[in-house]
């Protein structure tokens, strides 16, 4: 922080509380969203005899990783409105731009492996 405090910010607290509020309400949103697309995946597996096991994991994982990304996406929304200065806002940023890296990283091998073992599967010769 430099002599003039002009590296010091803050939210205006009836900004801090919209913003807030708006965080809050993607959240809800985002659960009832997930649980109707859950919903609607189930239904549509349970109907579908042709649906096959690695056809439902993919879309099983295919949910948990949304569902955790945009969770992780929210909570980096709200760690910013409380940010005190740029040096955390940007401390918070490098932060959150590693765990998405690795997660992205650990999200793609898993679907690699489930993929991997589908086409093995799907190759095995029927006896």
């Amino acid at each position: 922080m430099n002599e003039n405090g002009r590296d010091h910010f803050e939210i205006a607290g009836n900004m801090r509380s919209m913003a807030e509020a708006g965080v809050e309400q993607a959240r809800k949103a985002f659960e009832r969203f997930i649980s109707s697309a859950q919903a609607a995946s189930d239904s549509l597996s349970a109907r579908t005899a042709t649906v096959g096991v690695g056809a439902k994991d993919v879309s099983a994982v295919a949910f948990s990783c949304a569902e955790k990304n945009v969770h992780d996406s929210l909570d980096y929304a709200q760690a910013l409105l409380h940010a005190k200065d740029l040096s955390e806002v940007m401390r918070l940023h490098l932060e959150y731009a590693q765990a998405q890296m690795r997660a992205l990283s650990e999200q793609a091998g898993e679907m690699g492996q489930i993929m991997g073992r589908t086409a093995r599967d799907a190759t095995k010769p029927k006896m």
